[in-house]
């Protein structure tokens, strides 16, 4: 007979910080304590769901004293969407913890003292900043807690909204999502009710079988809507009725895709967007550039920090005009398009080749001539044939995913001497262990974070490093 876990409650137990994935922490008997749904300052039990070695994680099972700083979520969602873990954390408080991150993850991962690091530059907008909102289909719709606890289940359990964390089979029904502004709603939710009037199939995320797979929406600062749908099968016929019936009820969406997706996973790589209505793409602006957004291209969701957050990178980067500059990681070049006119030339490196040919025709949509593209892994393009034919970089401007930068594109920047590495990032941690592995040669001289998802644990940060 299997034995019983011994379950464990943690009785009155304080929070006292934040910690990642917007958990707050508490210490018990020497060990940590990681508590979702809470912040610093309330007061709970908690019941354990995982005790390893040195740390514990549950959930509250009673608030005895709320934190006196604690202010009402927004969203009827909070607590079972994933999204926005600090509705109930003022936003003064979250800027504070945000810094704070940065500056505990290069103290202690990057062993870097510095006090060189500027207070965090806030988002103007704390709720509809977003320009891109993915949605899920599934047949298997998350029961909340009240349904749960009424008892008053439906028989309707198709959803269209957002992944539960940890639950790739269950997806939150979103009624009103406070990210993106308006028709992002209306749009999601006429879509829902037609599929439901017309018994369109969500999909069974389970056996992988339905129609209605996922949902995108992207807009523009000017107010332009770009909507892509996923289908499993290629229905034609229903699928054109169903684009039809949106694009005439909606004026706003000037971009209408649709894909089919037979895959295992919903990602749009190796797939091939079929334009159903009006333009190929959405144009950003910024300081007179503009930028083509199509349904796969990657661009900043939150326009209006993105644009701050190159400031800083141009500003950090001091050019002149006769440097040459790498930006690696360049996406679709938006980084390099935005300096190339301070400087001689920038040579951009993006893995994902559809970034790259974004990137191409938007420095020929803004007659940029002094930028050049490249295709391909940084750590197979960065040999020293390259950098002898395209010039040993004044500056490099890298901007990683998460994970960081590889060793030996580290290696290769060593090996390149520039004068100044300006280092955006969406993780501190992996920069700072980056950063720790170029401390040989350069010295960090300034750090500025940048809120760019309110209402999230999540911070960008710049970083200057200059050789010693």
């Amino acid at each position: 007979m299997a034995r019983r876990k011994k379950t464990i409650l943690l009785e009155n137990v304080e929070m006292t910080d934040v910690a990642a994935e917007g958990k707050s922490l508490a210490r018990v008997d020497n060990m940590v304590v990681f508590v979702p749904h809470t912040i610093p300052g309330d007061i709970v039990d908690v019941q354990v769901t995982r005790k390893r070695k040195r740390y514990m994680e549950g959930f509250p099972v009673r608030f005895i004293k709320h934190s006196s700083v604690r202010v009402e979520p927004f969203c009827l969602h909070f607590g079972e969407c994933g999204g926005c873990q600090w509705q109930n954390l003022p936003y003064n408080e979250q800027l504070k913890y945000k810094q704070k991150q940065v500056l505990d993850q290069f103290e202690r991962i990057g062993k870097i003292q510095t006090d060189r690091i500027f207070p965090i530059i806030p988002s103007e907008r704390q709720t509809q900043y977003r320009n891109k909102l993915e949605f899920t289909f599934s047949d298997n719709r998350w029961l909340t807690k009240e349904e749960m606890q009424s008892g008053s289940l439906t028989d309707q359990r198709k959803a269209l909204g957002f992944h539960i964390p940890g639950r790739f089979d269950k997806v939150l029904d979103i009624q009103t999502c406070c990210l993106q502004p308006e028709p992002s709603n209306e749009i999601r939710d006429f879509i829902r009710e037609y599929a439901l009037k017309h018994n369109l199939d969500f999909f069974d995320l389970i056996n992988q079988q339905g129609f209605l797979r996922t949902l995108i929406i992207r807009n523009s600062q000017q107010g332009a809507y770009m909507v892509i749908i996923s289908f499993f099968r290629d229905d034609r016929a229903t699928i054109h009725l169903m684009l039809e019936e949106l694009v005439k009820t909606f004026p706003d969406i000037v971009s209408m895709y649709y894909v089919i997706n037979s895959k295992s996973n919903d990602t749009l790589t190796g797939l091939d967007p079929v334009l159903f209505h009006g333009d190929s793409h959405l144009i950003e602006e910024m300081e007179g550039l503009k930028f083509r957004v199509g349904p796969k291209s990657f661009y900043q969701t939150n326009a209006q920090q993105a644009h701050r957050l190159y400031k800083i990178a141009r500003d950090f980067a001091e050019l002149r005009g006769h440097e040459v500059v790498y930006d690696i990681y360049t996406g679709t070049g938006t980084i390099a398009l935005f300096v190339a006119r301070q400087c001689a030339r920038v040579i951009g490196i993006e893995s994902i080749r559809e970034a790259i040919d974004d990137a191409r025709q938007n420095a020929v949509l803004n007659g940029i001539q002094n930028v050049d593209f490249y295709a391909g892994d940084s750590r197979d393009i960065l040999k020293e044939d390259f950098i002898a034919d395209k010039g040993i970089p004044d500056t490099v401007i890298v901007d990683p995913p998460r994970s960081g930068m590889h060793a030996d594109v580290v290696k290769a920047i060593l090996d390149c001497h520039p004068e100044r590495v300006v280092y955006v990032s969406c993780n501190p941690a992996t920069q700072a262990r980056d950063i720790q592995l170029m401390s040989s040669q350069y010295r960090v001289t300034r750090l500025q974070p940048v809120d760019m998802f309110p209402h999230t644990s999540h911070v960008e940060n710049v970083a200057l490093l200059e050789r010693i």
